[in-house]
């Protein structure tokens, strides 16, 4: 069966949300917005494409920082409203310089940050 993006459930603003996952751990590594188009281009390129709401922008990961997300696999959820993107992450995935950007856990009623960043 031939995938077409048109066929995932995208919010008004046309995004979609994607999870990035390492390969073979399975940690979640960050979250980010992804059009049609990025979806396309991540799918032909092998290189994680998202959309950047605050610069109206294609984002490949790494192109600047050299932290690439090489795409291992594209996985679509029940309801085809969210994406799950295995990685092989390079360096950090969280632009803090952490390899997650899911760093702070509430704990009984306090913020507690779990990892500092890499160096």
């Amino acid at each position: 069966m031939t995938f077409d993006p048109a066929t995932l459930v995208y919010n008004d603003a046309g995004l979609i949300p994607c999870i990035a996952q390492a390969e073979g751990t399975g940690e979640v590594l960050m979250m980010a917005w992804m059009t049609a188009e990025a979806v396309t281009r991540t799918l032909d390129t092998g290189r994680v494409t998202y959309w950047s709401r605050s610069r109206q922008s294609f984002w490949i990961k790494g192109e600047t920082s050299g932290h690439v997300q090489e795409l291992v696999d594209l996985r679509v959820d029940c309801d085809r409203d969210c994406l799950l993107a295995v990685v092989r992450q390079a360096g950090p995935a969280c632009h803090t310089n952490r390899r997650s950007c899911f760093y702070t856990a509430l704990r009984d009623g306090e913020e507690i940050e779990l990892m500092a960043p890499m160096t």
